[in-house]
C-alpha cells in the first residue's frame, strides 16, 4: 500500500482537476514571485494537468532508480525509508498542485504562505529519516566522499539530518515574515544544510584518512 499510494493520491490530483475545470478562468496563475504576486499565467489546461502528469512521471522515475543503482542491494536495508520519501515527493506536489488550483478558484489562499510549510515539512520529514539512508547513488548526501566510505556516508547522513530538520523548523517559521524576507530565509535554510552536510562530509573523510 505504500508503494500504491502516491498513484491513489495522483489519481485524487486528476479528478479533483477534471471537477474544477470548467469553474477555472481560461488564464490562471502558475507563478508566483518572491513578493508573494503572480509573475506567470498558462491555460487552464495546462494548469489543471500538468503538475498531476509531473508527480506521475517523478513516482515513475524514483521507482526506477533503485533497479539500475550499483548498488541496488543496500536499498533493501533502508526500503521503507525509500518508500516513505518517494510518498512525501508526491504529497508534496499534489499539495502545491491543490493550492494553485483553490488559488485560481478564488480560494483564500497564498501560494507564499503555503510553500514555506510544504517545503519545510518537506526538510523536517528527510531531516528525521537521512539518517537511515544506505549508501546507494541516487538518494542522499552523495558526495565524493560519502561514496568511497561507508562511515564518512552514515556520519553524514547523521549531522545532514540534524541540519536538515533545523533547516525545516527555520522554513516552517519564516511563514510569519513578509514574503521576500520569508523567500530569503527559506532559500538560506536550504543552502546552509546541503552546503553544511557537503563540508561535513569531506571532513569526515579527511579525519578517517589520519
Amino acid at each position: 500500500m505504500r508503494k500504491w499510494y502516491p498513484v491513489i493520491l495522483i489519481a485524487g490530483a486528476l479528478s479533483f482537476s477534471a471537477i474544477a475545470y470548467p469553474h477555472l478562468p481560461l488564464s490562471m496563475p502558475m507563478h508566483w514571485g518572491i513578493n508573494g504576486q503572480p509573475n506567470g499565467y498558462g491555460s487552464r489546461l495546462v494548469g489543471a494537468f500538468l503538475m498531476p502528469l509531473i508527480a506521475l512521471a517523478i513516482w515513475g522515475f524514483m521507482r526506477g532508480l533503485p533497479l539500475i543503482d550499483p548498488r541496488r542491494a543496500n536499498y533493501a536495508k533502508f526500503q521503507g525509508t525509500y518508500d516513505l520519501v518517494v510518498d512525501a515527493v508526491i504529497t508534496l506536489l499534489v499539495a502545491v498542485h491543490v493550492a494553485v488550483i483553490g488559488a485560481a478558484l478564488g480560494w483564500p489562499i497564498r501560494i507564499d504562505r503555503v510553500m514555506p510549510v510544504v517545503v519545510g515539512g518537506m526538510l523536517l520529514l528527510l531531516g528525521n529519516v537521512m539518517p537511515r539512508a544506505r549508501s546507494n547513488w541516487w538518494f542522499g548526501i552523495r558526495t565524493p566522499w560519502t561514496l568511497s566510505s561507508d562511515t564518512v556516508w552514515t556520519k553524514t547522513h547523521r549531522v545532514g539530518g540534524y541540519l536538515m530538520t533545523a533547516a525545516g523548523i527555520v522554513t516552517v517559521l519564516s511563514v510569519v515574515l513578509p514574503a521576500r524576507a520569508g523567500f530569503v530565509v527559506l532559500m538560506s535554510a536550504v543552502m546552509g544544510a546541503s552546503l553544511g552536510s557537503v563540508v561535513y562530509s569531506y571532513f569526515a573523510w579527511k579525519g578517517e584518512q589520519t
